[in-house]
């Protein structure tokens, strides 16, 4: 049996975080996420859920952890937006669960990967958004995909920004 087998390494690449940052930083991502589009009309070209529940999804590693986080944001943004409840539950629930299965599979410390896994994913969950949203649902969308690309691009410089900042408030073992 391997010493470095894929149970050790995941538990030993873990992160862990106070209990404070676990609540603030989602509530916070949530209510900018419903402030900043009012004041940037349509030049809001960022998904701030997301990009917290992919990055809380990559460090703890936990497919249930992942889908959780994802369906609780995806939900709490559909609340507090006009848009169906549980399209973005969905989309983000997807998301969080791909991030963390990845994430236990390989090595996501290199930033380079996680900055083409948020681009990724948020490409995936766009696409997801409207999947459920014209044909599940069967409503009309004003959408494009250039628009999608915008997004992810901008959750992608975000998190350039951002996951150095969360990186410093994780537990030191």
């Amino acid at each position: 049996m391997s010493v470095l087998g894929a149970d050790f390494r995941r538990d030993f690449e873990i992160r862990r975080y106070p209990f404070l940052v676990y609540g603030l930083v989602p509530l916070t991502a949530l209510v900018l996420q419903a402030w900043l589009p009012r004041l940037l009309g349509p030049y809001a070209w960022f998904d701030l859920p997301l990009v917290v529940t992919v990055y809380f999804a990559l460090g703890r590693r936990s497919p249930i952890q992942g889908t959780l986080m994802g369906a609780a944001m995806g939900l709490f943004e559909d609340a507090l937006s006009h848009h169906a409840i549980g399209v973005n539950g969905i989309a983000k629930t997807m998301a969080g669960f791909l991030a963390a299965s990845v994430g236990v599979r390989i090595d996501v410390e290199n930033f380079t990967i996680r900055l083409m896994f948020i681009f990724v994913l948020s490409l995936l969950s766009s696409a997801i958004y409207v999947f459920v949203y014209r044909v599940l649902l069967g409503l009309d969308l004003d959408w494009g995909w250039f628009m999608a690309l915008l997004t992810a691009l901008g959750n992608s410089a975000i998190a350039l920004v951002m996951f150095p900042l969360l990186d410093r408030l994780q537990l030191q073992d």
